[in-house]
């Protein structure tokens, strides 16, 4: 899974890094930790507007949610089953790039995760990369407000998340560099599954 990422880039190496802009730059904030349970805005870039830097909130809200409470079931996707759960069958041709600089998981020492050994993953070829992303556009039916939000999408761990991430197996969806405009084309995402992978650096903390 994926709950805790990174990003504390400068915005103009992200906007370089992605050959795009922020619309909304005084909306970004660096940080050195992202808690998905904030469920705040972030940067991406959507399959829509690929030359634009938008700040969409983590956490998916389908468009026919009554209220925002499923978000916290929806911030990880498993790639497997994106077509079969109701909350993401209807964004799946919805693609976005999920910026970041990093991401956090916790390794279990013991078999109840009553002590943890937390990791800093990053890719080896990129500073600044993105994760496979969906999201959805929804309107807050009590206050008529449009929330824009996505889901990071994730997959089965490879050997080195094997190790660190040992008591749930999974791991997000980096995508090679090549391979953004790809995603956001809509390519098949079972080509997006393990053994796709990005080799990766574990850092402990």
């Amino acid at each position: 899974m994926c709950y805790r990422t990174k990003l504390n880039a400068k915005l103009s190496d992200i906007e370089r890094a992605f050959d795009a802009r922020f619309i909304e730059a005084e909306a970004y904030e660096p940080r050195e930790e992202i808690n998905a349970f904030s469920f705040i805005k972030t940067p991406v870039v959507i399959d829509e507007n690929p030359r634009e830097i938008e700040m969409f909130n983590w956490g998916l809200i389908p468009f026919w949610a009554k209220d925002e409470k499923i978000r916290k079931m929806t911030l990880n996707a498993r790639i497997e089953s994106l077509s079969e759960k109701p909350a993401f069958r209807n964004s799946i041709e919805n693609r976005c790039l999920v910026i970041a600089n990093g991401y956090y998981e916790w390794q279990w020492k013991d078999a109840k995760g009553k002590e943890k050994q937390k990791f800093l993953i990053t890719p080896q070829e990129q500073d600044i990369f993105a994760f496979a992303g969906i999201y959805s556009s929804w309107t807050n039916p009590k206050t008529n407000k449009l929330v824009n939000s996505y889901s990071i999408v994730t997959t089965k761990a490879n050997e080195l998340m094997s190790e660190i991430h040992n008591h749930k197996q999974r791991m997000p969806v980096v995508l090679k560099k090549k391979d953004q405009q790809l995603w956001l084309s809509g390519k098949e995402v079972s080509q997006f599954a393990f053994p796709y992978e990005v080799k990766l650096n574990a850092s402990p903390l």
